[in-house]
């Protein structure tokens, strides 16, 4: 026997789909996080623009329900 000898690995396709798995996982939480992190990048900036409410308020105001009654 040599001092170095060859040491031959077996991966079998349950490790194949944990190394891409892990390699998924990795990126979408590299993507997550730096979204978040650049998001708050931005605000201490003040790069951010203040985005209107487009939906309409779906609360009853006590106005409306005072007109109600009066009818």
């Amino acid at each position: 026997m040599s001092k170095f000898s060859i040491i031959f690995l077996y991966f079998d396709p349950g490790l194949g789909a944990m190394i891409v798995q892990a390699i998924v996982a990795a990126a979408a939480g590299i993507l997550l996080f730096s979204k978040n992190a650049w998001y708050k990048v931005k605000a201490f900036f003040g790069l951010i623009k203040d985005e209107e409410d487009t939906y309409d308020s779906i609360d009853i105001e006590e106005e409306d329900t005072e007109r109600n009654d009066a009818s």
